[in-house]
């Protein structure tokens, strides 16, 4: 298995809930020059988180790259989620699969499905993408690359 994680791009620092904060300008600029590392992958899954600047993110993704493939919201990958919980419901999309979220879920989430633990979290800043190879059980997975779009 493909996991890409890529960590939402820059939002607005306030909104009515955080739910709602939205991408800025520079935000999308940001995310359009990490889903250009996407091209050419064989995503078969789009997993987002529900809040709005994910899903922005995710349709940004979903826009460079000329997919018709859905979104599929997820609950279990809002910033304070379990990194363990995601782990176990990445089993549910199996093949090359895209997960659209935020920190500090992201970088514990990488760092326990390449190290096995929660204590070396990845330093995602937004609009960070990893690619890791394997099966996504912590301490098996592989990091392939990580960009940061800045």
């Amino acid at each position: 298995m493909t996991l890409w994680l890529l960590r939402h791009g820059e939002a607005e620092p306030r909104a009515r809930s955080d739910a709602e904060r939205a991408l800025t300008e520079g935000g999308r600029k940001e995310v359009r020059r990490s889903a250009e590392h996407l091209r050419g992958q064989p995503l078969q899954h789009i997993l987002v988180s529900p809040y709005l600047r994910a899903q922005q993110t995710a349709e940004i993704v979903r826009e460079v790259l000329g997919l018709k493939l859905s979104l599929t919201t997820v609950d279990w990958a809002t910033p304070d989620d379990s990194p363990r919980e995601a782990a176990n419901r990445l089993d549910d999309h199996p093949g090359e699969c895209l997960l659209v979220s935020h920190n500090p879920l992201l970088g514990s989430l990488s760092g326990l499905l390449v190290h096995g633990h929660l204590q070396q979290p990845m330093g995602l800043r937004t609009a960070s993408l990893v690619a890791l190879e394997g099966d996504p059980v912590p301490g098996l997975m592989q990091l392939c690359a990580l960009y940061h779009p800045h």
